[in-house]
């Protein structure tokens, strides 16, 4: 089930940093750079979706899974995790745009916090 009220405006670079083995300094950095890879990814997961490309859905539903997983981006592995099974097994009645929305609406919530931060140390 997509989780529809993820919500990662008020991360914690301490914990995330110290729940990854990093220092807080490199958490900035690194969610940004996942926002802007993911940016890329779901452009083509959103088209992979409305083709029913269960192989280009797999795929960036992965990319976007492991990129997520490592964060501690927890909802966001879960549905993408989700979605990678459902493309695996070509699950047709699998709902992939109500996750993607789900997924990408979560993914919203990090953007917002990242801007505030990056006025933060510039």
């Amino acid at each position: 089930m997509p989780i529809l009220n993820a919500d990662y405006s008020s991360i914690n670079h301490e914990e995330m940093a110290a729940s990854i083995g990093l220092k807080s300094k490199h958490i900035p950095m690194l969610i940004t750079s996942f926002i802007e890879e993911s940016k890329q990814i779901f452009d083509v997961l959103e088209e992979s979706i409305s083709t029913r490309d269960y192989e280009k859905i797999r795929l960036n539903a992965h990319a976007i899974k492991g990129s997520a997983g490592n964060l501690k981006f927890t909802e966001i592995y879960e549905m993408t995790k989700e979605m990678e099974f459902a493309a695996s097994a070509q699950k047709s009645d699998f709902e992939y745009k109500i996750y993607f929305d789900a997924i990408k609406s979560a993914m919203g919530t990090i953007s917002h916090d990242t801007d505030k931060l990056n006025t933060e140390i510039a």
